[in-house]
């Protein structure tokens, strides 16, 4: 058994690794010297799950003129930017009533829609729901069902049950906040530091709310960690559970088949892999054996979903009024995706020295959002725990960023019609922020092929995972990371 455990003179200091925090540090006396104090309780590990809960606290903070007009202010909405799925949903998909989100009684089908979310989303809904009831006293919820759905939100008790609903999701998500940042703090054992970008992140605190996000957020950051680890099943389990939570982390898969292919390491492969299917079907399996045609919801939607919020699609639509189709959206959106993938298989097969799983990791998942039929605010999460590993520089990490939080304000702005112009035309200014979304995202794109063309500018093989080290003299558990 290897050890987690690295000496404090062995890790990688920020201020010594990093020009922009080295920068910055000048101000506060200088890079850390050799001869600084360490202290017992506050290592990095720690001080990075004290700033990732506050963080996630200052986010919960700017929600909080939401919650204190229980999400029914649609102009505090959009205004404070603290608009939120989980609220609407409660009563929206029958919740409020109990109702297993893949029931197949036609009356509950008629009365409420499916969740069009992947299962382990509508589980935790499910199970966040019963918690909520337990807390409210246990109410009886056969009376509702006599109740018109469109009234039950206006109900005190129900709008109470509703707020109390949103707090057990955010005490959720706020430990799978921690736990992500653990897990990320763990993927390189002498550079702990390279998670803060994650802890401190301005995406977390801003959309950690918005939805169930946070739940594929931590299966992704596990499956890093896993893999680093050389724990090839439980990579290929939690991917799989990922994938049940939300679609992307499948295309981890692409980055470990390249490292697999490049390593020779087909039976670390055909082990992920196979895991990842079968804890997929594992995790499907009751969902679809009690609710078929709800199960396919999910995929249903998003096969006729047209274009839609923060996506290159809606902005052509709307620039050029192309009355674009969502098989026409799908056709080219995946032709276009499906190229982006062969471009990085390309790129990780001719690149000097084996890739990482979150460089070829994000760059596919990067190459997903840009081309896909939508960019929902959250969706920067997505990206969050790739990006700080793909590339662990504070000034990259700002450019990024800062497009990522350009959009976050635009869209809320765009919803509420504060972008609409006096002519009463079309909203530029959120095509603006469109572009300077898509622009940022390249950018760090940029970066991360140029550390895979040239390894010498990636910080992370500055640990001895140089191009030039030889093949056989590299431990196995470097060459598969």
């Amino acid at each position: 058994m290897r050890s987690d455990h690295v000496p404090a003179d062995d890790r990688v200091h920020p201020t010594h690794d990093d020009p922009g925090i080295r920068a910055l540090s000048e101000g506060v006396g200088g890079p850390v010297g050799t001869h600084a104090g360490r202290h017992r309780w506050w290592t990095p590990l720690r001080v990075l799950l004290a700033l990732t809960a506050v963080c996630f606290a200052m986010g919960l903070v700017k929600d909080a003129p939401c919650y204190r007009d229980k999400w029914g202010d649609s102009a505090t909405n959009y205004t404070h930017m603290c608009y939120s799925d989980l609220p609407y949903l409660y009563t929206g998909r029958g919740f409020a009533e109990l109702h297993w989100p893949y029931v197949d009684d036609d009356s509950v089908r008629a009365r409420y829609p499916a969740m069009e979310y992947p299962v382990v989303i509508s589980y935790w809904a499910w199970w966040s729901a019963e918690v909520t009831q337990r807390l409210s006293g246990n109410p009886d919820v056969t009376e509702r069902a006599g109740m018109p759905v469109d009234t039950l939100g206006a109900r005190p008790e129900i709008r109470t049950e509703m707020l109390r609903f949103v707090a057990v999701n955010a005490i959720g998500f706020a430990a799978l906040a921690l736990l992500s940042a653990w897990l990320l703090a763990g993927v390189h054992r002498r550079r702990p530091w390279d998670a803060a970008f994650f802890a401190i992140s301005p995406a977390l605190a801003l959309a950690g709310l918005v939805n169930w996000d946070m739940l594929a957020v931590a299966c992704v950051a596990g499956a890093l960690w896993a893999w680093s680890r050389d724990r090839t099943m439980l990579t290929g389990g939690l991917i799989g559970l990922g994938v049940a939570t939300k679609l992307y982390p499948l295309f981890l898969l692409g980055g470990i088949l390249v490292i697999c292919l490049r390593r020779r390491r087909f039976r670390e492969l055909g082990e992920t892999a196979g895991v990842a299917a079968a804890t997929w079907v594992l995790v499907n399996a009751p969902a679809y054996l009690s609710g078929g045609e709800a199960w396919k919801t999910f995929w249903r939607f998003n096969s006729d979903r047209a274009a839609d919020l923060g996506s290159v699609w809606l902005l052509l639509d709307q620039r050029f009024d192309l009355s674009l189709t969502s098989s026409t959206i799908n056709m080219w959106s995946w032709l276009v995706f499906g190229a982006w993938c062969v471009g990085v298989l390309v790129l990780g097969m001719t690149a000097p020295a084996t890739p990482r799983l979150a460089q070829l990791g994000f760059l596919v998942v990067a190459g997903f959002l840009l081309v896909n039929k939508v960019y929902s605010p959250q969706y920067v999460l997505w990206l969050l725990p790739l990006a700080v590993l793909a590339r662990p520089r504070l000034r990259d990490q700002v450019i990024w960023q800062l497009g990522e939080v350009a959009y976050f304000a635009s869209v809320w702005w765009y919803l509420g019609n504060f972008l609409a112009p006096a002519d009463g035309g079309d909203a530029e200014f959120y095509w603006f922020a469109i572009i300077v979304r898509m622009l940022a995202e390249l950018y760090l794109v940029a970066i991360v092929v140029r550390d895979i063309l040239w390894p010498r500018y990636d910080p992370v093989r500055e640990l001895g995972w140089s191009a030039h080290l030889p093949r056989r003299s590299a431990p196995r558990s470097l060459a598969l990371r």
